[in-house]
């Protein structure tokens, strides 16, 4: 049963033979025949197949988006969240039978005069560094909190209990007081006639 939706239709027929053999090898009729609709209702939704191109890899994008949002909002730590994107990206990689990343595939074959493709391919890998950058602010702030948390506890560690004394003496200690040289006249063990020393 084919869906109600002719733009729908459309876009999805030509998402799955863009990413299975390439943009360049996919031709409007074929897009139209497969989605069963006519010429007439792909031109009221897309003016060329390099607009329907844009609208592909635009839904492309929210998707990955979507997901890449949800594993940030995660109540999991950074490299959990990485994990976790690279393990749904291999599931994808394997359910889908991968033939290279559309945007990769699409900008090998488009010049710089697709400009609405372009500037898909460019938005959709400035979106990913976001997000790795994101995970890396993520865990440096991490690294900073725990950074922080040791030097709290080693601080209180250090901290002398509020009743223990803290001013030093302010006169020399007895036992570092000078103390008399056996060689001094008045050293009272000292005989300065035979210098030996009286026990």
């Amino acid at each position: 049963m084919r869906q109600a939706n002719a733009k729908d239709r459309i876009l999805q027929t030509a998402g799955q033979l863009f990413f299975q053999r390439g943009y360049s090898e996919v031709g409007i009729n074929e897009i139209i025949e497969r989605a069963e609709t006519a010429k007439a209702s792909f031109y009221q939704h897309f003016s060329s197949k390099e607009a329907l191109c844009e609208a592909w890899l635009a839904a492309v994008h929210d998707r990955s988006e979507d997901q890449r949002a949800a594993l940030l909002a995660a109540a999991s730590n950074p490299t959990a969240k990485l994990e976790c994107y690279f393990d749904e990206l291999a599931a994808f990689m394997i359910n889908s039978q991968f033939r290279g990343c559309p945007y990769s595939n699409t900008g090998a074959v488009s010049d710089a005069t697709c400009t609405g493709i372009v500037a898909q391919i460019q938005g959709h890998k400035d979106s990913l560094r976001r997000f790795f950058r994101e995970i890396c602010n993520l865990q440096l702030d991490e690294s900073s909190r725990a950074e922080e948390s040791v030097i709290a506890s080693s601080s209180s560690i250090l901290e002398l209990p509020p009743n223990a004394k803290t001013s030093a003496p302010s006169g020399p200690s007895k036992s570092l007081a000078k103390q008399p040289s056996n060689s001094s006249p008045d050293n009272p063990f000292f005989a300065p006639n035979n210098r030996q020393t009286i026990l």
